[in-house]
């Protein structure tokens, strides 16, 4: 069966259509936001986001809320948090590595509580979270991830301009009046809102994959800081749709996994020698 027959065979699917839509407005959301996350040396965010999701999401079912609210409250929450703390928050490995395990173990307690005191919840849930449910997307749900992740991209687009004169170079813009701390904790509210529903797509457990691989791919292709942004959301575009389109053409093979092999790929890919030979890192005053 040729890749252009298993194409058109799966638009006639509605949970496929589904997470095309979803997948697709999440990837473009996360591609803007991962871009920035890598220039302003904040990976550690979206990992801490990885394991926080997944806690944020059991507890709200625990608590027979939507898992959406837990996720939401948890990121967002987590992400400002990180702001607030600035460089104080940057612990030693032994406090990271203890404080990512105890979220990790609060989560699989409200995992436990869920499945023994809910008579109609099962472990499922807890899978879903890890690794995603994308072609398990109903139509309202797809169109509400369609409607955050633009609201996302239109914000980091606006903020655009001033969060990356911010990001080369921060004492500068101070000296020029932005008001860098308001800008970074706006930032980090987006990150935790498209973690948050990218969460569905790949789950909490190769959420970071999908915000640093994309956004480190355009990084080495370009020194142009709004190609390398444009780059990044068009890379993330593709690698969903490609993992998407490899999960439903071999069954085996869960949509998670083929967005972030297509990711890995790509990004393994820069490395390979180029004719041109040089790149260098431009850092432009955009004042």
């Amino acid at each position: 069966m040729s890749w252009s027959s298993v194409g058109l065979a799966a638009l006639d699917h509605p949970f496929f259509l589904h997470a095309v839509l979803a997948g697709g407005a999440i990837a473009v959301a996360a591609g803007l936001t991962g871009y920035f996350l890598v220039l302003r040396a904040q990976i550690f965010t979206g990992d801490a986001l990885s394991h926080t999701a997944f806690t944020g999401a059991l507890a709200a079912l625990a608590l027979g809320w939507d898992l959406r609210i837990g996720l939401f409250a948890a990121t967002i929450g987590v992400a400002l948090l990180l702001g607030v703390l600035g460089r104080r928050s940057r612990a030693d490995d032994v406090t990271i590595g203890s404080a990512f395990s105890w979220i990790l173990g609060l989560g699989v307690f409200f995992l436990t509580l869920y499945t023994t005191t809910r008579s109609t919840a099962n472990g499922n849930a807890g899978v879903s979270v890890l690794f995603g449910s994308i072609f398990g997307l109903s139509a309202s749900a797809a169109w509400t991830a369609v409607l955050i992740a633009l609201v996302v991209c239109a914000a980091v687009l606006a903020l655009a301009r001033p969060l990356l004169f911010a990001s080369l170079d921060e004492a500068v813009a101070a000296a020029r009046g932005l008001p860098v701390r308001l800008l970074g904790l706006a930032f980090l509210a987006l990150v935790g809102a498209c973690a948050a529903e990218a969460t569905q797509a790949v789950g909490s457990l190769l959420l970071l994959g999908l915000l640093a691989a994309p956004a480190g791919a355009a990084q080495r292709l370009t020194d142009s800081p709004y190609r390398a942004l444009a780059l990044s959301a068009v890379l993330a575009l593709g690698e969903m749709w490609a993992g998407l389109a490899l999960g439903y053409a071999v069954p085996s093979v869960p949509p998670s996994f083929g967005i972030m092999a297509a990711a890995t790929v790509v990004y393994g890919l820069t490395f390979l020698p180029r004719p041109s030979g040089r790149r260098g890192r431009a850092v432009r005053a955009l004042a």
